[in-house]
């Protein structure tokens, strides 16, 4: 038990440590003008700056690449005034792990970043990253459309070449990260606009919460994508997982390639593992592919074990890859025909779907579970495959169940339907 004098001793420690931590962290300015002992560049400050300090910038368009290699709050006064236009540089906010090994607990806030080559804000390799209350636009300068072809993007680093055409002019771009947060952040008019990729590194334990993405032309709004190359045996925490996407706003994405997704949980190439992932609570609308789009394509990968649950689903688009033409919330989607592994562990529960033609399209052997679904469209589920599909206790837009008079019907084998809800969930 402590003593009233050795709890004094404890809270002096504690209350000293507080006051060191305070002590050498310092808090630099930035404006246009460079006045008032302020820099005249957020570089400038970011270089002047030590770990844990707090860089404040005044409202004003400053032309930069920021690249931050150390732990730092970069605060903005307003994303509606505070500007960093990267025309013709590669990023507008580089937080660099990459270069610089260990690199965790930065914060950058604030800002309107626009027009990069690339990333608007690319983070790569680190832990404990925010990025919140900005808004992030125009960043697809570099991305080079032929008719015909694959979009390319010249100039992107050779560690992102792979697999990374329509990831050229992502908004928010995350790679190699861990236990960061991405939140109500506007991303919208780039080529795309979140993305959670492995190429330098696991990307896992990340939250996005809040996020209004819509417009990106050319890419997914949110994209979720293992591009790890592993031609032996999987290994346990490698690759995408345990990330939470809840609560965002994704709209009419992909509507100039005919490649977006509302949410995409893909894995590219052999051996790439996307697992574990919840998608819950968004609203997904208008998009050109549909609303939640799952693929997997190639062997040795894992797509299992995610969660979609409690999103608003309404107006997407088909998906060509198992054959869909007509509008689709959800499709879980595995090239078995070309050595990709079965989806396994697929849990779809608790959505809403309309103005779609088919709620969910399963084209798996691996199976899906979809329960407490409320489905106000035609075909409420459409098995493509010879798997199973626990399809129980879902609302088919009225009581009577699946295939009656004014309900949602099936399409497909495998589907088991009874016992369903006589009223929505």
């Amino acid at each position: 038990m402590l003593t009233q004098t050795s709890a004094h001793a404890i809270r002096m420690t504690l209350s000293l440590l507080v006051l060191g931590v305070s002590a050498t962290a310092a808090t630099l300015c930035v404006n246009s003008g460079g006045t008032g002992g302020c820099k005249s560049t957020i570089t400038a400050a970011v270089t002047a700056a030590a770990p844990n300090d707090t860089i404040t910038v005044a409202h004003g368009t400053y032309h930069e690449h920021v690249v931050i290699d150390k732990a730092l709050f970069l605060i903005g006064e307003s994303a509606a005034n505070t500007v960093i236009d990267a025309t013709g540089l590669p990023n507008g906010i580089d937080i660099d792990g990459h270069h610089h090994p260990g690199l965790a607990h930065v914060s950058v806030t604030g800002f309107t970043v626009a027009n990069a080559n690339f990333e608007g804000i690319l983070v790569t390799d680190s832990s404990f990253i925010t990025v919140a209350n900005n808004h992030v636009t125009g960043s697809d300068k570099s991305l080079t459309l032929v008719k015909g072809q694959p979009p390319t993007c010249p100039g992107l680093p050779a560690y992102f070449v792979d697999f990374q055409g329509f990831d050229c002019g992502e908004g928010i771009h995350l790679s190699g990260v861990d236990h960061s947060t991405v939140a109500n952040n506007l991303v919208n008019n780039n080529a795309g606009g979140i993305l959670l990729s492995d190429d330098t590194g696991s990307t896992h334990d990340n939250l996005l919460s809040a996020n209004i993405v819509q417009n990106n032309p050319f890419d997914c709004g949110i994209t979720v994508a293992s591009h790890i190359v592993n031609f032996g045996p999987q290994q346990p925490l490698r690759g995408i997982y345990h990330n939470t996407i809840i609560g965002n706003t994704s709209s009419a994405n992909g509507l100039a390639s005919g490649e977006g997704a509302g949410v995409g949980l893909f894995t590219a190439a052999p051996g790439a593992q996307n697992w574990g992932n919840v998608v819950q609570g968004n609203i997904i609308t208008g998009n050109a592919l549909p609303g939640v789009a799952m693929h997997s394509h190639s062997p040795l990968q894992n797509l299992n074990d995610n969660l979609i649950t409690g999103n608003q689903i309404s107006g997407n688009g088909p998906d060509s890859d198992p054959g869909l033409t007509v509008p689709t919330g959800i499709d879980v989607f595995a090239d078995e025909a070309s050595g990709a592994s079965p989806i396994t562990g697929t849990v779809i529960t608790q959505n809403i779907f309309k103005n779609e033609a088919i709620d969910i399209a399963v084209a798996t052997t691996g199976g899906v579970t979809a329960r407490f679904n409320s489905f106000f469209d035609a075909v409420g589920v459409n098995n493509l495959s010879t798997g199973s599909v626990d399809a129980t206790l879902n609302w088919w837009k009225c009581s009577g169940g699946p295939g009656a008079n004014g309900c949602s019907t099936v399409t497909g084998t495998g589907i088991q339907t009874a016992p369903w809800l006589t009223r929505p969930y």
